[in-house]
């Protein structure tokens, strides 16, 4: 049996109709390669699982006894692939036409060092999602991002290590990092880096896998050319508290991983600081928003 040149990895828990449409914008979108889609579903309630049965029985699903998070549940549906490449694609995004025909012609086309590509990541209202192009959180890069002054100065390259919005959103860029939300990469370097860091239950496993394909000596690519859109946050409304306290846990886990050993006490003390204190924060900005 031919293999499938690229394995569209879906990881679903619980949305249902953002999946339905997701595979179907992927069935109307991508005509012209040879293409498997792996639904990896965590364990879902909403009849997720029934629906792909019925409504799509080419797609390859996988049915999870548990919720092990995002890195978890994309790494089972890794090892069952077969395509010669990877895509990570969110249940929350649509894919638009040719996108992913083009970024795997774009990454095919590119030098051996090229591992990973990216394309153009739109939100609901049409502005750019910065999760698509990032660079790394350094401490300097996210005490000028705590500070805002990204946003004072949006153009200027120390103030805008972590967003990148000195790069026009227009243009092909290396770039550090790339969102999960859709993430193509050849096996070849998945082999070489490992999967996806498990440690990280939701949030913070894109900018980990990124980190390590970049130390590995391969370049990440944003390739604007083609895009999506990103229903952002459509998964995670219903628990609000647990999603929280994942995201701030995940860049906990990430500054420990990769930067707590190159800095000294101090700095690692004020990181820390500024992480507990924005998640404070979030949580009294929620509780207040919602009475």
């Amino acid at each position: 049996m031919k293999k499938p040149k690229i394995s569209i990895i879906i990881l679903n828990y619980n949305t249902k109709k953002l999946l339905d449409q997701v595979i179907s914008s992927v069935l109307e979108t991508t005509n012209n390669i040879d293409f498997e889609i792996i639904v990896s579903d965590n364990n879902s309630s909403d009849g997720s699982i029934e629906m792909v049965k019925n409504k799509f029985p080419q797609v390859i699903l996988i049915e999870n006894k548990e919720n092990g998070g995002f890195a978890k549940g994309n790494n089972i549906a890794i090892e069952k692939s077969s395509g010669e490449f990877i895509l990570l694609l969110n249940s929350d995004t649509i894919v638009q036409k040719d996108c992913i025909e083009k970024c795997v012609a774009f990454l095919e086309a590119g030098d051996e060092k090229m591992g990973a590509v990216g394309c153009r990541v739109l939100l609901k209202d049409g502005t750019l999602d910065h999760a698509c192009r990032r660079g790394f959180p350094t401490p300097s890069a996210s005490f000028f991002y705590f500070l805002k002054f990204h946003k004072l100065f949006p153009h200027h390259k120390t103030f805008s290590k972590y967003t990148l919005s000195y790069l026009s959103e227009f243009e092909t860029n290396e770039v550090d990092a790339l969102t999960g939300a859709f993430m193509l990469l050849k096996r070849d370097v998945i082999k070489k880096v490992g999967l996806l860091d498990e440690d990280f239950f939701m949030y913070g496993e894109d900018l980990d896998w990124c980190f390590r394909i970049k130390e590995s000596g391969y370049k990440i690519m944003y390739y604007p050319e083609v895009s999506i859109i990103h229903l952002k946050g459509q998964s995670s409304k219903k628990r609000p508290v647990k999603i929280t306290y994942a995201f701030y846990n995940a860049m906990i886990i990430f500054y420990k991983k990769h930067y707590k050993n190159k800095y000294n006490r101090i700095v690692n003390f004020f990181m820390y600081l500024a992480i507990y204190t924005k998640f404070v924060l979030s949580l009294l900005k929620g509780f207040f928003k919602n009475h």
